[in-house]
């Protein structure tokens, strides 16, 4: 009866043997054990591309405002209402300074007017227009995200232009 046993014992082995390597080759459940894997840095890489677009976005379009600014400013005589024009221009889109910012936030603070060379106060040789103080703000919450409140997406959009002053005659006295 020892030997009875033994097999016995030995061929229940041998079916525990063959269930466990059934599951060796079924592949049931594999695809979502994966996309559990692929789909967490599918959507990182999908917010980082996002948020970069809206930065880029921001950042052109003050670029181009503070271009049409300057391009105001080189033809214009260098006067203090001209700079307020100028700085209407930039963030309104228009001379008036009439209804809203080309982007949300966007002040009239944030326009920073600067000439170099030449007689400074009647001639320049350039004038510049910079953005300072102006924050893309992020639409994902990072520091929410890893329960961090020090960390934040939000950065400073600083675009800047410069260009020749195209006056060069001194006004008439």
């Amino acid at each position: 009866m020892h030997a009875r046993i033994r097999r016995i014992r030995i061929r229940l082995r041998l079916r525990r043997i063959l269930h466990l390597q059934r599951f060796t080759r079924d592949e049931r459940g594999i695809q979502l054990v994966e996309a559990a894997i692929v789909v967490p840095i599918f959507l990182v890489l999908f917010a980082a591309t996002a948020e970069f677009g809206r930065y880029f976005y921001e950042y052109t379009t003050l670029a181009k405002a503070a271009r049409a600014g300057v391009r105001y400013l080189c033809t214009a005589p260098t006067e203090p209402i001209e700079d307020s024009t100028a700085k209407n221009i930039v963030v309104y889109g228009n001379p008036e300074g009439t209804g809203s910012p080309i982007l949300p936030n966007l002040a009239l603070s944030h326009v920073v007017i600067t000439r170099q060379g030449g007689q400074v106060a009647t001639i320049p040789e350039t004038v510049t227009i910079s953005i300072a103080g102006y924050q893309h703000q992020s639409i994902f919450n990072l520091g929410a995200l890893i329960n961090r409140t020090g960390v934040s997406m939000n950065v400073d959009v600083k675009p800047s232009v410069t260009m020749r002053f195209l006056l060069t005659q001194p006004p008439p006295i």
